[in-house]
């Protein structure tokens, strides 16, 4: 499968009944502080409380009978395993997620919530779990679902652009001028980029990642997939290494047009602004796109900028810590 506009469209078809309208948020106070206009996609209101449910949603669907009958295996860090749980659910079909040592309590809580066998390896590292469970998906005859290395993955995840160009057009914005979103295996922005090159090409695409674990921004710098050292970041949704295939290197090498590491203060400042401000919980992730935002719109002022904010699921712990960043630290 070739992942391009049209394949897009066809997954948005498929999943439109199943999803949540996510609305744009014209922020007043992030937009006055910077002199452009920023926008966010409210994604952190999507059904399970991320955009991952779009990308496995649109996988699951497209499985034959005897496919579903087989079962689905994913592996995640959360969000996805949340995702694609739910997404089983509504095929009716059984799920396994396999996560790595250490996922966040909360999302733990919710995967078992929705029916799935939870399968924990002794790693820390995502990408530790996504080839176990490929291997064990070899192994039973299941269906892998990647979190992103999968056309069809990729296109649920570029939906998000379609209902991003229709909140434009009825929320008085005369145009957009950027789109940034968080990179963590690259499906989110692959998506996104591949509509919006081919519907709106005009507009700017950047990558945003944690300077802390920014494994999609290095393999781009080297020109090949690398594994560089990572430090723990807030952003534990785009945390971990890719897979050394995955069709989003090549996408986001041709699609995305500048990439921004944000830091752990100034994702803990986006945070807090989005409680502040508009008295909405994002998790860090949809934090380094809105931090990424605000870096933008300084070096821009007048421009149109939207921020995509991936998700909401954020523990109690990991948002008191972000809390505490804030108060210890300037704004950046």
């Amino acid at each position: 499968m070739t992942v391009d506009a049209h394949a897009v469209d066809a997954a948005h078809r498929r999943v439109a009944p199943h999803l949540e309208s996510t609305p744009l948020l014209v922020s007043g106070p992030l937009s006055d502080r910077s002199g452009a206009t920023i926008a966010i996609q409210s994604e952190h209101l999507q059904r399970t409380g991320s955009f991952k449910f779009r990308g496995a949603l649109n996988r699951v669907l497209t499985l034959d009978d005897d496919r579903r009958a087989a079962g689905i295996v994913t592996a995640s860090s959360g969000n996805h395993g949340i995702a694609t749980a739910t997404a089983a659910q509504i095929a009716g079909t059984t799920c396994t997620v396999f996560l790595p040592d250490g996922a966040s309590a909360a999302k733990v809580a919710v995967i078992e919530r929705c029916g799935a066998t939870i399968e924990t390896i002794s790693s820390v590292d995502s990408g530790a779990a996504e080839l176990a469970a490929r291997r064990a998906a070899e192994r039973s005859g299941a269906t892998y679902v990647s979190p992103y290395n999968d056309p069809e993955v990729v296109a649920g995840q570029g939906t998000i652009a379609i209902d991003l160009a229709d909140n434009v057009a009825h929320s008085g914005l005369a145009s957009v001028d950027v789109v940034v979103a968080s990179v963590g295996g690259g499906g989110l922005i692959s998506g996104i980029a591949t509509w919006l090159a081919e519907r709106f090409p005009d507009i700017t695409i950047v990558g945003a990642s944690p300077l802390n674990d920014r494994a999609m921004a290095a393999s781009i710098e080297a020109g090949t997939v690398v594994a560089p050292e990572s430090q723990p970041t807030f952003s534990d949704g785009t945390a971990g290494s890719i897979e050394p295939d995955t069709i989003t290197f090549d996408l986001c090498r041709d699609l995305v047009d500048t990439w921004i590491d944000v830091t752990e203060t100034e994702i803990a400042h986006a945070v807090t602004d989005m409680i502040e401000h508009h008295h909405q919980v994002v998790e860090g992730a949809a934090g380094v796109a809105i931090a990424a935002a605000r870096r933008i719109a300084r070096r821009q002022p007048g421009s149109t900028i939207v921020a995509v904010s991936c998700g909401a699921n954020v523990t109690a712990s990991t948002l008191r810590r972000m809390i505490e960043t804030t108060e210890s630290e300037e704004t950046p």
